[in-house]
């Protein structure tokens, strides 16, 4: 992972910023460079910049190998660079650089990009979520701020009002992916980060404790209530896959594409889940290689029907 050193500016022009960001995603975004197939060729180095963006920020929180205090002061570092790129000032990491090129003709505002690092902090803090809507208000920080970012390259403005009805539906959409990766990865997230993103009231509710699902994890087995609790949950999910779908006549059509991509990923993940009888305790469900190749198939055959 690229070091952010804030006492030596990039050296490069926007032009060299921009193929930094896209070799940067090439290198860490295996999935984005398949939906980016399908963008405009004038949209693909701004999100480049965008997912670089995301990618490094969730990096820097990420880091296995600092400590909770550290990836604080490197975020922090990593938000005053940011402030840079919206304050008129010089920014001095080539993403920043790169974004503040893109903002010169798109409607990108610093909020979006803030919440995500916050979200990152949030992750340093604090790894237990008490109810439903605490999980809702940690995706308004992680997962919303991406659909907005992509809403302004696409240059629909989120404060107008029929911008605002769309940011209702990206924030569903995006809600539901993180959701859905909450719930696939319940094992990995609790042994690799000690983080536990269920509900505990509603764990609780299931006749479960947090106790009980580490001891699970532990014997790499798992109880029928959480299977019942996994099975609300993913129903849960879908739910808000549907909110969110209706976004996709709202936009152009090779934007109408992604979405349907991110949207068939996300409930590929929960298909997985229920293959699995809703067990993310022993194994982590995964979408194999054949349906992600067939869901880019398919998106592909229905941009040239459109």
């Amino acid at each position: 992972m690229s070091t952010i050193t804030p006492g030596s500016a990039f050296a490069g022009d926007s032009a060299d910023a921009l193929s930094w960001c896209r070799r940067y995603t090439r290198k860490h975004g295996e999935n984005f460079t398949v939906v980016s197939w399908f963008l405009p060729r004038e949209l693909r180095a701004p999100m480049f910049a965008v997912y670089a963006f995301c990618r490094f920020t969730d990096n820097l929180g990420d880091d296995p190998d600092a400590e909770p205090q550290e990836r604080l002061e490197r975020l922090d570092t990593w938000q005053a660079d940011l402030e840079r790129t919206f304050d008129g000032s010089q920014p001095q990491h080539p993403i920043n650089v790169a974004l503040q090129h893109v903002a010169e003709t798109k409607p990108l505002r610093a909020d979006p990009f803030r919440r995500l690092i916050e979200a990152n902090r949030l992750d340093q803090r604090k790894s237990r979520y008490e109810s439903f809507q605490d999980v809702l208000k940690y995706c308004d920080l992680s997962a919303n701020p991406v659909g907005e970012m992509v809403l302004a390259l696409w240059d629909i403005d989120t404060r107008t009002d029929e911008g605002r009805y769309r940011r209702d539906l990206s924030d569903a959409t995006c809600t539901a992916l993180q959701i859905a990766n909450h719930w696939q990865d319940v094992r990995r997230d609790y042994l690799d980060a000690g983080r536990l993103y269920l509900p505990l009231d509603e764990i609780q509710g299931f006749g479960l404790s947090e106790e009980e699902i580490a001891e699970a994890i532990q014997r790499r087995s798992c109880p029928d209530a959480f299977r019942t609790l996994m099975r609300f949950q993913v129903d849960r999910a879908e739910v808000w896959f549907r909110k969110g779908e209706r976004l996709i006549d709202e936009v152009p059509p090779e934007l109408a594409i992604d979405l349907r991509l991110f949207t068939d990923g996300g409930r590929a993940v929960l298909k997985a889940i229920e293959r699995q009888n809703y067990d993310t305790l022993t194994r982590r469900p995964r979408v194999g290689k054949g349906t992600r190749a067939w869901l880019a198939l398919r998106a592909a055959i229905q941009l040239k029907l459109t």
